[in-house]
C-alpha cells in the first residue's frame, strides 16, 4: 500500500498486544503484502485486507485509506485461522 502515514487505531493496538504482533510486523505487511480483498463501500474510508508472511507465518492486516491525505488507518490485525481460510490464506473456506 502506498501510505503517507500509517496510523494504528485503538482496536488494532489492542489486538496486536493480545496477539503479540509488533508495529514493525504490520508495517512490513502494509509495505510488502498483497491486497486480497477490497471493501470500497466501507466508511469513513474504503478498506483492504492485506496478506503478508513473517517467517512463514501468515498475517492479515485490514487498512482503511483516506485517499485525500494518503493516510492509512490500521483497523485490525490477526493471524488467519486455518479452519476459516484455505491453504493460500487468500480464500475463505
Amino acid at each position: 500500500m502506498d501510505c503517507a502515514a500509517l496510523i494504528f487505531t485503538g482496536h488494532a493496538m489492542q489486538r496486536m498486544f493480545e496477539r503479540r504482533i509488533t508495529t514493525a510486523d504490520v508495517r512490513f505487511v502494509a509495505e510488502h503484502g498483497k491486497a486480497i480483498a477490497a471493501y470500497p463501500e466501507d466508511r469513513p474510508y474504503p478498506s483492504y485486507l492485506l496478506l503478508g508472511f513473517l517467517n512463514a507465518i501468515p498475517l492479515h492486516v485490514v487498512v482503511a485509506i483516506d485517499a485525500s491525505s494518503g493516510k492509512c488507518f490500521v483497523v485490525t490485525v490477526y493471524v488467519p485461522d486455518k479452519t476459516a481460510w484455505k491453504d493460500d490464506y487468500e480464500t475463505r473456506r
